[in-house]
């Protein structure tokens, strides 16, 4: 699944419904997503490309795609947040995975959940 939808979150005193946008080619689409939050109750939506950087999809694609399935829901609000870029959070979390990794490859750590299992983090 390309979209991790509808993820109950609080910000600040209001309940909104996350939509995480990774990629136009997977499903669900925009629209299906928007509306799956709709019906799990939202009447606030947040898009959030999972990008580093602004792009086409952040200025053009998502925007329009999103106004698109917003029509099918009059009264909900939305907003698009702006993608991950090279916050410094996310500057430590890169960090912290390559160190894991190489503590792996040192055998001082156990392989990470996305690599256990698959023989990936290996020296080659």
């Amino acid at each position: 699944m390309s979209l991790l939808t509808c993820l109950e979150i609080k910000l600040a005193t209001k309940s909104w419904s996350l939509l995480i946008w990774k990629s136009e080619l997977a499903e669900p689409s925009i629209r299906d997503a928007f509306s799956l939050c709709i019906q799990q109750g939202a009447n606030r939506v947040i898009v959030s490309p999972f990008f580093l950087f602004p792009g086409r999809h952040w200025h053009q694609d998502i925007p329009s795609l999103t106004a698109e399935a917003a029509k099918d829901h009059p009264g909900v609000s939305y907003i698009i947040t702006a993608p991950l870029g090279l916050h410094e959070k996310l500057v430590d979390v890169v960090n912290d995975r390559i160190n894991h990794c190489l503590s792996h490859v040192a055998g001082d750590a156990d392989a990470c959940a996305v690599c256990a299992g698959t023989d990936k983090c290996r020296l080659n």
